[in-house]
Parts: C-alpha cells; structure tokens; sequence
C-alpha cells in the first residue's frame, strides 16, 4: 500500500476532512430542466485525488443540492473502498456430486466406445 493511500485508510470519512483532498468541479449538466439548467453550472463533479474516485451530481438545478449529493456519494464510495472483502472459502464437492460426475464419464466413455469402427478379422 503507499504511502498516499495509507494516509486516506486513516482520514475519517467527512466533508471537512477530505476537502484537501478533492478536487471540486462546476459544468454545464444536460438533460430536461430548461433554460434554468442550461445556462448555469449546476453539475459538480469531484475526483479524490488519492485514490481517483470520480463522482457526478447532476440530478438538481441547484448547484447546492449536487454538491451536497457529490459529497454524499464520494464518502459512500471510499468507505465501500474501504472495506476488506473477507477472504473466499474454497469448498469441496460433495460426495453425491463426486459420484454423479463419476457415472456421468463412465457413461459418456461407454457411448464413445461403441462409437468405435467395426474391426474385421483377417
């Protein structure tokens, strides 16, 4: 793990701590919304410079409302980033699935036996 990504497993998970940083910005969002939306930079995108996780809030006209969901959304995603996934636990066959694959090759190997040409003897 480096050392950036080390710091940002132990920076708590709230606004005021993760605006150093995250990058903020302002766009023009489309979509349905009217000249309102159109003409203004309602849509915010932020990119947490550590890790470069990108999120996207253009839902609302309000540029307020988006940035308020951005930040929503980035903490939601470092925190699942944040998670240890638990290791996968190999499994074994079972006993019935064992002797199922058995019969299985000794009847597909029967049906390729008979599938032989027919030898003549001389």
């Amino acid at each position: 793990m480096s050392e950036q990504e080390n710091q940002t497993a132990e920076t708590p998970l709230t606004i005021s701590a993760l605006k150093s940083e995250v990058e903020i910005t302002a766009f023009k969002s489309g979509g349905p919304g009217g000249q309102h939306k159109n003409k203004t930079e309602s849509a915010v995108r932020l990119k947490h410079l550590p890790t470069g996780v990108i999120v996207v809030a253009t839902e609302s006209r309000s540029q307020i409302k988006n940035r308020e969901l951005a930040w929503q959304r980035l903490i939601e995603k470092l925190a699942r980033r944040r998670q240890k996934r638990k290791p996968r636990v190999p499994t074994r066959p079972s006993r019935t699935a064992r002797e199922k694959r058995l019969e299985e090759k000794i009847q597909r190997s029967f049906k390729k036996q008979t599938r032989q040409k027919v030898r003549m003897e001389e």
